[in-house]
């Protein structure tokens, strides 16, 4: 016995089955064309939650990195012009070295050296401002770990000088580096890592003349004193010298015979004295604690210089210190240029960051527009098929063929 199966389908059922499938074509290609027109395949976290979750963390690094790369770019800015400005300074100094070689010359008069000694004066005001330089922020270039407005202060007369701040150069960060350089350092000067000092006589019958001190090679012990004062005297008929450190309490070496020409040594230290002493005469030698002072220094000698034998001594006094102060400036322009340097490694792997994050976000968030269009394309032929074949069932119908 055969069993005939029978499927029994309603007008109004399939009419609404019809009208839902147009309904989601309609919707399916609704999406496309808005992913199509904002360019994202993500517009509502509900879409894909994970993937919106990606694209956020990526934007948030971008925008992290952006404002790390301006902070820097600010720093770089105050680093580049603080090595701009040592590179005045150290024009400023090589000028001020050749007047001062000029005023050397055993013609000159003392009005002569005058005038000189006040282009030097221009030019030792012109380094101190320049040390006191801030950048468009108003921060001082030279504030170190941390200073007043004006890092540098000028006090009493004859001028002493000072660093009005914290000593010490900040290091560099993963994505920063320091936007001021140690001033304490570049126009500071010590003993023990600079061996600046002035030489003047306190008496100096025997009209001899000096060298600059310089500091010993190693392994000479490290200077431990500021101020000392070389004494000359005969015993058992030998010129001889002894060597004072004016600490507290005083430290006097026993007596050395004296050879002209042949250098002066003492705590780390080194001077040659040239002729031939008078018993009683006197050095007195004085660190310099700044490239300011050393100008000063200068300046003064020059200026007082009364005769061709003073101003020699006072030039060969002079130069031997600005070259050390010269020195000290263009090793604060290493660092800088070092500071620079590493602002380009920073930039550069910020950039490779944040071009990474900008990968990742788009591969999240961003519409493949080949495929997309494709796809809408499909779904457009798709829908317009539905509508045809729905306009075309609806018009079937069992009363159009019952007489």
């Amino acid at each position: 016995m055969t069993i005939n199966s029978f499927s029994r389908l309603g007008t109004a059922n399939s009419y609404t089955t019809a009208v839902n499938n147009i309904t989601a074509r309609e919707n399916s290609l609704s999406n496309l064309q808005q992913s199509l027109t904002s360019g994202l395949k993500i517009n509502h976290p509900g879409d894909d939650p994970v993937g919106a979750a990606t694209a956020e963390r990526a934007i948030t690094r971008m925008a992290r990195i952006q404002s790390d790369q301006k902070a820097l770019g600010l720093q770089t800015d105050a680093i580049t012009s603080a090595e701009s400005t040592l590179g005045s300074a150290v024009t400023a100094l090589q000028t001020f070295r050749q007047l001062v070689v000029s005023a050397g010359n055993p013609s000159l008069t003392p009005p002569d050296r005058q005038t000189i000694a006040q282009q030097l004066t221009s030019l030792r005001d012109q380094v101190f401002s320049l040390a006191n330089t801030t950048d468009s922020n108003g921060n001082p270039l030279f504030g170190a770990l941390g200073s007043a407005l004006a890092p540098f202060v000028q006090q009493n007369t004859p001028a002493t000088y000072t660093f009005n701040g914290v000593a010490g150069q900040s290091s560099s960060g993963v994505v920063s580096i320091p936007a001021a350089l140690d001033g304490e350092k570049a126009f500071m000067l010590k003993p023990v890592q600079d061996g600046s000092f002035n030489v003047t006589y306190g008496t100096n019958a025997g009209q001899t003349t000096t060298g600059g001190v310089t500091l010993q090679p190693p392994p000479a012990a490290p200077v431990t004193g500021n101020d000392y004062q070389i004494q000359f005297g005969v015993a058992g008929g030998v010129m001889q010298y002894t060597v004072t450190q004016l600490s507290t309490p005083a430290v006097v070496s026993a007596p050395v015979n004296y050879t002209s020409g042949t250098p002066i040594t003492f705590d780390g230290l080194s001077l040659t004295v040239t002729g031939t002493p008078a018993s009683g005469d006197t050095l007195n030698i004085q660190a310099n604690t700044s490239v300011f002072g050393v100008m000063d220094k200068a300046i003064s000698d020059i200026g007082g210089a009364a005769s061709s034998l003073a101003a020699s001594q006072a030039v060969g006094q002079a130069l031997s210190n600005i070259d050390i102060s010269i020195n000290r400036l263009q090793s604060a322009r290493g660092v800088a240029g070092d500071l620079m340097n590493r602002s380009d490694v920073i930039s550069a792997a910020q950039t490779a960051n944040s071009t990474e994050a900008e990968k990742n976000r788009s591969s999240a968030q961003d519409v493949d527009l080949v495929q997309a269009t494709s796809d809408f394309t499909n779904q457009q032929t798709g829908f317009s098929a539905a509508l045809k074949s729905y306009a075309q069932i609806q018009q079937l119908s069992l009363f159009s063929y019952i007489q």
